[in-house]
């Protein structure tokens, strides 16, 4: 399979984050291959998004979001959990990124059981922090270049039609709660 290359994700945030549907994201430990099919993404903005964390300008801990696209902007919530995204946007004027929320575990699944804890295959990778924590993706991998053959990149998958996509309101926010930016396989 095929890396997505850089222009893929040069392009408007939300459209991005429909397209990432079907695409599989790929952990490299060692010779191990862990990956999972991109079921569930998030669309975050900049001026136009009160929830995103861009919204109020650069700051250390968003500066990838304003950089490159095609780079890993991971960052630390509540104090325990990592949360995985992609820089995503249209032009180098301003920031984007998406949020990868769940994956369909495909390969190295009883690796991910060891880092998660569970058998439960449905529970692997259902949510941002589980999926990090099942890939054993860490601030170690902030800023890491998804478009190249490394630890960390993103494949070709399964094409998804638009009417396979289910689009709500981004899970867990009390700004910007109109945007429908959630999108998720229907089925």
């Amino acid at each position: 399979m095929r890396i997505l290359p850089r222009s893929f994700y040069g392009r408007d945030t939300v459209d991005v984050a429909q397209d990432l549907l079907g695409k599989v994201l790929v952990r490299r430990i060692g010779k191990k291959i862990i990956s999972g099919m991109i079921i569930e993404t998030e669309a975050y903005r900049y001026k136009d998004d009160e929830a995103s964390h861009s919204f109020g300008g650069m700051t250390e801990r968003n500066k990838a979001m304003f950089g490159q696209v095609g780079i890993a902007y991971i960052y630390f919530t509540y104090g325990m959990h990592y949360c995985m995204n992609v820089v995503a946007k249209n032009n180098d004027f301003e920031a984007g990124a998406i949020l990868f929320r769940a994956l369909e575990p495909r390969e190295g699944i009883d690796f991910m059981i060891k880092q998660r804890k569970t058998k439960l295959i449905s529970n692997l990778t259902d949510g941002p922090a589980k999926l990090t924590q099942a890939l054993q993706i860490t601030k170690k991998q902030y800023g890491k270049d998804l478009t190249k053959p490394s630890s960390l990149f993103v494949i070709e998958g399964k094409e998804i039609k638009k009417s396979e996509i289910k689009a709500i309101s981004r899970i867990g926010i009390k700004k910007a709660t109109d945007k429908l930016w959630n999108f998720s396989l229907i089925n």
